[in-house]
């Protein structure tokens, strides 16, 4: 025999011996399976990676549980008291406390062991009295609302609270958020303190209307269940990182309660506006003053327009920085392939040499500016392309305003 195995053949047999042998202890342990005509598919793994566990974590527990373990001490309970007891004050995502109460109930999440805490503006908007419970405790501490931002429903508290008590939660990079990634969702809905739901990013870039009125972008959409009282809780990824700050969700007028449909204000969004708040007490946003829609091809071809791609200038704001620089709203309405589209108005192609194509990217240009800065407007006006210079206004309380 050891002649046998020693020989060419010997090996080669020996050897697929030991892999039909791996196969099947592979299929029997649910490595591969087995189609219908005997040969082997590869199973799908997880594409999920843990988050590293603290020592004390170690011994097991799925990411869920472990970001929960970790994490969940950093989420706060936030109850806000205010005069008025017309439940719709509350914002579309608070929970009112005993049906017309002139309670609030809702989320939020410390960012620093100086006791800031994130959370919605829609949440203490207008409260009188604000007061948080961190984590599993049943400890209050009155709040201090820092600074609000209506226009990305984003507010910033304050709490004196002992050093232990503060678990801070990191902020993330929601540019590198993907549709498919997972995710957690930690809050109080319904005034049930600390629940996890888990779930996974089910698209990017929405849109969505802020408290003000104005549009709130790149907004995350998620399936993780979270309803009422989910309002400004963290929206975290599978390292227990914050991506997003929970805000609204859609339930299709079928119901009040969550249908796998919540949104969630990107970090990236959070961290500029807190920054200001914590510098200045506010968040001032730029403001070109216009309302317009993406130019495209069919009514570029269809009315001869002198460019293919650009913003269409509908309505122009008076006493805006457009108003003030001569931008020209347009006046004729038409009807292309069943959308409606204002022509006769400027076209706006280009910012500061940038091509624009589209609202969003004129919206990401402006706000990438501040009040009162300037900028060079490329505009189509009739066949005639021209610049315009404007100076930023800063962004009033309503679209209105």
């Amino acid at each position: 025999m050891r002649r046998f195995l020693s020989t060419s053949f010997g090996s080669a047999l020996a050897g697929g011996a030991v892999v039909a042998a791996f196969g099947w202890i592979a299929i029997a342990a649910g490595w591969i399976k087995a189609d219908g005509d005997g040969s082997a598919v590869t199973v799908s793994q997880p594409l999920a990676t843990p988050i590293e566990a603290d020592s004390q974590e170690a011994g097991g527990g799925n990411v869920v549980n472990q970001i929960y373990r970790r994490d969940g001490q950093g989420v706060a309970f936030i109850s806000a008291k205010r005069s008025a007891p017309e439940a719709q004050s509350f914002g579309p995502f608070s929970e009112p406390e005993g049906g017309g109460s002139a309670t609030a109930t809702g989320s939020g999440f410390l960012i620093d062991t100086e006791g800031h805490i994130v959370t919605n503006n829609h949440v203490v908007e207008e409260a009188e009295e604000v007061e948080v419970k961190l984590g599993s405790s049943d400890k209050t501490y009155e709040a201090e609302v820092v600074g609000t931002d209506p226009a990305t429903d984003v507010a910033l508290l304050q709490v004196d609270a002992p050093a232990g008590s503060l678990h801070p939660l990191s902020l993330g990079d929601s540019s590198k958020v993907q549709v498919g990634d997972p995710v957690v969702a930690i809050g109080n809905p319904f005034g049930l303190d600390r629940t996890a739901t888990a779930g996974i990013v089910s698209a990017l870039q929405r849109l969505i209307t802020a408290p003000n009125r104005f549009t709130i972008d790149h907004v995350i959409q998620t399936d993780a269940p979270i309803n009422h009282g989910n309002s400004g809780g963290p929206l975290l990824d599978d390292q227990g990182q914050v991506i997003g700050v929970n805000t609204q969700i859609e339930t299709g007028g079928a119901s009040t309660g969550n249908v796998g449909i919540g949104f969630a204000v990107p970090s990236n969004t959070v961290k500029d506006v807190i920054a200001q708040i914590l510098r200045k007490g506010h968040a001032d946003h730029a403001y070109l003053g216009i309302s317009g829609q993406a130019l495209t091809n069919d009514v570029a071809e269809t009315y001869n327009l002198p460019t293919r791609q650009g913003v269409l200038v509908a309505t122009v704001t008076t006493r805006s920085g457009a108003d003030d620089a001569g931008l020209r709203a347009g006046d004729t309405e038409v009807v292309v392939a069943g959308e409606t589209f204002v022509l006769g108005g400027d076209i706006i192609v280009a910012i500061d040499g940038t091509s624009i194509a589209s609202v969003e990217e004129l919206r990401d240009a402006i706000a990438a500016h501040e009040p009162g800065q300037k900028v060079r407007l490329t505009v189509f006006r009739g066949a005639k392309k021209k610049s315009v210079h404007v100076t930023l206004g800063r962004q009033p309380s309503s679209p209105q305003g």
